[in-house]
């Protein structure tokens, strides 16, 4: 994997190569800490993470086809996770900086912060097509934390363990080859559990001026089959605590941009 020589990879302490190696409990997390976590949306499936002293972008992106009219994610982090080599979500040297860089299965701890990335296909074909894809997990600010990338694959038992149910969920919704048709999307999210959804990788008008095809549809697909739960739009970013979860049921949280 070429990479420009300031970005880094992170491995301070790797616990497992395999992404097989952890329960879903992340015993020994960080401690919780007072201040909110702080959510930023910079289209597709490209978030900044700020809390708990740490800053964590997941899946920068190259503009193109469905990207092209989001600005790029020139962000400083301490540390990035991207969920493949594909340029719409693993574009790292567009990030300033020197930071670090996670980009394979496995369990990691970074900074007392403990990370599990789980092995997906990055299609429907098993992974023939377009590779693995790299789920997230993590706990930030008292908040666990799973982005799923590019999922398309249903999730196994054993994925379903390393999981677990996280408070916060970040799922692609707009089909296309490399992630979850609305329908599926929902059925993951059965199986997960989450208290907070956020649908990502989803059609924008972003795509408006694109030359390349952009072969995904609007969240509103999506939304339709959630209907009966709540939908709440807070936002390009959103800050959030542990009190502020849903006690009961789940949520649906639509990010917004500014374009």
């Amino acid at each position: 994997m070429k990479r420009r020589t300031l970005i880094r990879y992170a491995g301070t302490s790797i616990l497992t190569a395999c992404g097989l190696g952890l329960t879903s409990s992340f015993e020994g997390s960080q401690a919780q800490t007072s201040s909110p976590l702080s959510i930023q949306w910079f289209g597709h499936t490209c978030f900044l993470f700020v809390g708990g002293g740490k800053r964590i972008l997941v899946n920068p992106f190259r503009t193109l086809g469905c990207t092209t009219g989001y600005r790029l994610p020139k962000v400083n982090t301490d540390l990035v996770l991207i969920s493949s080599q594909l340029l719409d979500e693993g574009a790292v040297e567009i990030v300033p900086g020197n930071p670090r860089l996670l980009y394979e299965p496995g369990a990691y701890q970074v900074d007392g912060t403990k990370i599990q990335g789980i092995r997906t296909a990055h299609d429907r074909q098993e992974g023939k097509r377009f590779g693995i894809n790299v789920v997230w997990k993590w706990k930030q600010s008292g908040i666990e934390l799973l982005h799923l990338g590019g999922a398309a694959a249903p999730i196994t038992p054993e994925q379903k363990i390393l999981m677990g149910t996280p408070d916060i969920l970040f799922i692609p919704v707009g089909n296309g080859p490399k992630a979850y048709t609305p329908e599926e999307a929902k059925q993951a999210i059965a199986v997960i559990n989450p208290k907070v959804i956020v649908p990502t990788h989803y059609r924008t008008q972003a795509a408006a001026n694109s030359k390349e095809a952009c072969d995904i549809v609007p969240v509103d697909n999506f939304l339709t089959l959630m209907s009966g739960t709540p939908i709440r739009r807070p936002g390009t970013s959103i800050a959030i605590r542990p009190s502020d979860l849903p006690r009961n049921g789940m949520v649906v949280n639509v990010m917004s941009y500014r374009f």
